[in-house]
C-alpha cells in the first residue's frame, strides 16, 4: 500500500475551518508569550533602561491586538460555519 492511500482527504472548507480553530486555540499562548516580553527588558537605573510607562503601553497594545485578533478570528469562524450550513451540512 502506498503512502498516498493513507492520507485522508479533507475538503478545503473543512480544512480551513480546522486551521482557523487551531489559530484561535493558540491565541492565548501567543498573548502570554508577548506579555512576558517586558520581563526581559532591562530594569535598572541606567539611561538605557526601559521606562515603566513604555512597558504598560506595550502590554496595553498587546491586549488590544489580542482582542481585535480574537474578534476577527471569531467572525471568520462564524462566517465559515454559515457557509457550511448553506451547503447543507
Amino acid at each position: 500500500m502506498s503512502a498516498k492511500h493513507n492520507i485522508p482527504f479533507l475538503e478545503r472548507q473543512s480544512y480551513r475551518r480546522r486551521r482557523l480553530i487551531d489559530t484561535i486555540r493558540m491565541l492565548p499562548v501567543v498573548g502570554a508569550v508577548l506579555w512576558a516580553v517586558p520581563l526581559l527588558w532591562r530594569q535598572s537605573d541606567d539611561r538605557d533602561a526601559v521606562m515603566t510607562s513604555d512597558a504598560i503601553i506595550y502590554i496595553f497594545m498587546v491586549w488590544l491586538l489580542l482582542v481585535v485578533g480574537g474578534g476577527w478570528l471569531a467572525r471568520s469562524l462564524k462566517r465559515s460555519d454559515a457557509e457550511e450550513l448553506e451547503r447543507g451540512r
